[in-house]
């Protein structure tokens, strides 16, 4: 199963790891000292040969008598290291030791502050996540499978470590389990598809499941899901998802475009496949639940994904429509294309009618949002201050890159519609903002309300960055981690959960 290397932490004996990987900075020695003598040792004399300098990417090999490979790299300067760049390193040594027929990896972790403390947990998902590959369409693998990894933690650092292991063992698996259902294609992952995986988590995990199909959207009037929906002959899903008990309840939303035309404002052919993955943000949702479940946190979370294909056809919805709506709000779509923002109307609605204390919304919503920050980043919006820090905070720990996009009110000006009370689509200037404006009108009274836009960030796409393609995961990882911070504050707080 993708995902499911081993993930345990080096006890201090002689291991059970068949390759092991350390670093060096440039100028220093490499960090040994939670090694066995033996493995030390040897990337000690590694680090002696003439030669090396500890250079980023500078690699050298020897093998121990019992046949354990010891792998040393170079990390470049002390200065220039942060997470990012341990996972940059950890994968070619990975892809390396797979293909040397190594079945069990070990990493030392480089003696460097960013790897200390609340860092561990990040640290430990990047050596988990090496374990992953998307091979389930494939005749053979696309390349041998770790099934295991070893972590020795940087020096004085095991207790910490060891503590970071449960919630990093739960992310590796949600995020692994995201990435699949992202991962998926169009033509297997309709959204009766993703309805039925949804269950399939619910009844793992004790959720209560609501699924709604064409017909209680209509009865509901959830237009915006059934307008981008009616062009396919896959019908439109609405899933709602409870689990956990708790002082404080907070909403999850996620866009589950699973594949994406742009409708009657139809796309470029260049890139089209990639629209599997606008769905990413109905994927994150679902693996953030699945972690927080794993991990029993004491939360009442709600899980709202729409989910609607979006094809051009005799039946799709078109430029000029007026489409009204969950909230009652009524829409002049004036581009077939800015769809997902349709689906989390509807959502964060209903969402919203059932006042969270906190609502989260993920989506891979506009390419103006990738035009601003590339690949590398998401946009984050929010009109509460504290919220925003306290998630913009929580990405900085788990080596995730977020940044803050103004809600200016001037925003929502460029969304107002013609005839209806809302467009959908406000043109060529500050999509990213204008979209989230948008959005902004359907979040009712709840003020602690956080916007995603997970579009550059949520998959690697066949024309675009670089090592392996696919889905990402992006943000489960940021989230979990503000999901135990609302945690500790619930039980501060200490008031009852609320009750419909």
């Amino acid at each position: 199963m993708p995902g499911s290397a081993e993930l345990q932490i080096h006890a201090g004996g002689p291991g059970r790891a068949h390759a092991w990987c350390v670093g060096a900075f440039r100028g220093q020695p490499p960090a040994v000292g939670e090694l066995p003598p033996a493995l030390g040792e040897a990337a000690t004399a590694l680090a002696r040969r003439k030669g090396w300098t500890g250079e980023d990417g500078q690699a050298a090999e020897t093998a121990l008598a019992d046949g354990t490979v010891v792998r040393l790299r170079g990390l470049g300067a002390t200065e220039a290291f942060e997470l990012r760049t341990l996972r940059s390193w950890l994968a070619p040594v990975a892809a390396a030791a797979a293909r040397g027929g190594a079945k069990r990896l070990g990493i030392a972790m480089p003696d460097h502050a960013a790897l200390r403390g609340e860092a561990a947990e990040a640290a430990l998902v990047a050596a988990g996540l090496l374990g992953y590959a998307f091979d389930r369409f494939r005749s053979r693998p696309a390349r041998p499978a770790l099934a295991g990894i070893e972590v020795a933690p940087p020096p004085g650092q095991r207790a910490t470590y060891r503590a970071a292991l449960p919630a990093s063992r739960a992310l590796v698996a949600s995020i692994a389990f995201a990435r699949d259902l992202a991962n998926s294609p169009p033509n297997e992952a309709t959204p009766a598809w993703m309805a039925a995986r949804a269950r399939e988590l619910a009844k793992k995990y004790g959720m209560k499941a609501t699924v709604l199909g064409p017909a209680e959207l209509r009865k509901r009037g959830m237009g915006g899901i059934l307008a981008v929906g009616e062009g396919s002959a896959n019908g439109p899903r609405m899933v709602r998802l409870e689990v956990g008990r708790g002082p404080l309840t907070v909403a999850l939303v996620g866009k589950g475009v699973t594949f994406d035309t742009g409708g009657i404002s139809i796309k470029p052919a260049a890139g089209m496949e990639d629209m599997k993955y606008d769905k990413s943000g109905a994927c994150t949702v679902l693996g953030i639940a699945r972690a927080a479940a794993e991990l029993k946190l004491p939360l009442r979370l709600r899980i709202y994904v729409p989910l609607a294909e979006n094809m051009a056809s005799g039946t799709s919805y078109r430029p000029g429509d007026i489409v009204r709506c969950y909230n009652g709000k009524t829409v002049d779509i004036t581009n077939t294309d800015a769809e997902g923002r349709m689906l989390l109307a509807d959502a964060l609605a209903w969402a919203a009618e059932e006042k969270p204390d906190v609502m989260l919304d993920y989506a891979t919503l506009t390419g103006a949002c990738v035009v601003a920050l590339g690949t590398s980043a998401a946009g984050l919006f929010s009109p509460d201050d504290t919220l925003a820090e306290q998630i913009l905070a929580a990405a900085r720990t788990a080596g995730e890159r977020l940044w803050r996009l103004p809600l200016w009110p001037e925003y929502i000006e460029d969304m107002k519609g013609i005839h209806g009370d809302l467009r959908n689509s406000g043109g060529r200037w500050g999509g990213a903002s204008t979209a989230a404006a948008f959005l902004a009108q359907f979040t009712g009274d709840v003020r602690r309300w956080a916007h995603f836009d997970i579009a550059g960030a949520a998959y690697i796409g066949s024309e675009r960055g670089s090592g392996d393609k696919g889905a990402t995961g992006f943000a489960i990882a940021s989230s979990l981690r503000v999901l135990r911070q609302l945690a500790t504050e619930g039980a501060r707080r200490g008031r009852p959960a609320r009750t419909r």
